[in-house]
């Protein structure tokens, strides 16, 4: 009876059979090679993003002046044309501060409200409670109210069993 089982590939050569011991301390060696490029290329670019955020505050406070330059200028021509209109100055110069002082407002109003999402909430939550914010979720949607009248008895069964298992 002939056998049909492939035969097994022959195994390397033993001067090709690399050692654990001997593959690791390849690794050790070859690391702090591997370490000092990255070092190297982590200075370079943190030197080349540190010259360009240094153009991008130069450029952002030379666009800002010239903003502020153009804001004025619009309110003088503004203003002079209110003077051309027979409107006298202290109202021409109430309403340019009114107006400034309102859009100022709304600014400082608006930053207020961005002020809190420089901490990071969701990622916060997310790295500090993730367990208990994915079952708050999961109970909101449960609680979101539906079209159908079917859908909230279907919700109610795992609701029921939910507490079944807490209290159990």
């Amino acid at each position: 009876m002939v056998d049909d089982a492939p035969t097994p590939p022959e195994g390397p050569p033993d001067d090709e059979i690399v050692s654990l011991p001997k593959a690791i301390g390849a690794l050790l060696a070859d690391l702090p090679g591997i370490l000092t490029d990255r070092v190297r290329l982590l200075s370079l670019e943190l030197r080349r993003a540190t010259n360009a955020l240094g153009q991008m505050v130069a450029l952002g406070l030379l666009a800002a002046i010239l903003v502020a330059t153009a804001w004025l200028a619009f309110w003088v021509g503004l203003a002079a044309a209110f003077l051309a209109l027979g409107v006298a100055w202290p109202w021409i110069v109430l309403l340019v501060l009114f107006i400034n002082l309102s859009a100022a407002f709304w600014c400082v109003m608006r930053v207020k409200r961005l002020a809190p999402l420089l901490a990071l909430p969701a990622t916060l939550r997310r790295l500090t409670d993730a367990d208990d914010l994915e079952h708050d979720l999961h109970r909101q949607h449960e609680q979101r109210p539906q079209d159908s009248p079917g859908r909230e008895q279907q919700r109610a069964q795992p609701q029921e069993q939910e507490t079944e298992h807490r209290d159990g």
